[in-house]
């Protein structure tokens, strides 16, 4: 069976799986989107949205984000680690919103990575999941992973992953793909204490049969 094939069966049963599949991190808008990815940074889901609960709360728009001390933006993501530099890219990337975008999120790739602080990962999220309009695939830690371990894919980079993985998945199913990965990592897959004995997947996993 081929990878193309085999990536339809994988994203058919994870569906039927985790039909509630999708990103983890909190937000009402694209905006906001954009600020709780880059704080994900080394950070888990679950910490971002507790920091965001209040943090969207007291800087509602780019402008907000100025108007803060530094040491002030620093406290108050704190707890997501890389405080500093976090701040300092948000706050940089606020001013390049204004100056070149009106304070609008940019829904290309090539605009997004313009932006301070924002690589291909963030990009990626912020256009699958806001504007649904698919530039490539996230990839984080899960579905280096687990791509690996389905033998979709070798090594760590996560560019050769990505472009792989867009090889053989189709474009509406770029951002569904690592939502499902994600939520089967965490729930099956996962790194320490694969669940393989009650993994759907088991039966076209080539390490499962190891």
């Amino acid at each position: 069976m081929d990878d193309c094939k085999r990536i339809n069966i994988v994203l058919e049963r994870l569906r039927k799986e985790y039909p509630a599949a999708n990103t983890a991190l909190l937000h009402r808008s694209a905006f906001e989107l954009l600020i709780a990815t880059i704080l994900s940074a080394q950070c888990t889901d679950e910490r971002v949205n507790i920091v965001t609960r209040d943090l969207f709360e007291k800087y509602t728009l780019p402008r907000d984000y100025l108007r803060a001390e530094q040491e002030e933006l620093e406290q108050d993501i704190f707890s997501t680690g890389f405080y500093r530099n976090k701040a300092r890219n948000i706050r940089s990337c606020c001013q390049v919103l204004i100056d070149k975008f009106n304070g609008e999120v940019p829904r290309t790739i090539e605009e997004l990575t313009s932006l301070p602080g924002v690589g291909r990962k963030t990009a990626n999220v912020v256009i699958g999941h806001w504007f649904g309009e698919p530039a490539g695939i996230v990839v984080d830690t899960h579905v280096i992973r687990i791509a690996g371990l389905l033998g979709f894919t070798q090594g760590k980079n996560a560019e050769k992953i990505e472009q792989t993985l867009m090889e053989i998945t189709s474009k509406e199913d770029w951002t569904v793909l690592t939502d499902l990965l994600i939520a089967h990592g965490r729930a099956v897959c996962i790194a320490r204490r694969p669940r393989c004995g009650v993994c759907v997947l088991a039966d076209i996993c080539p390490s499962a049969q190891l």
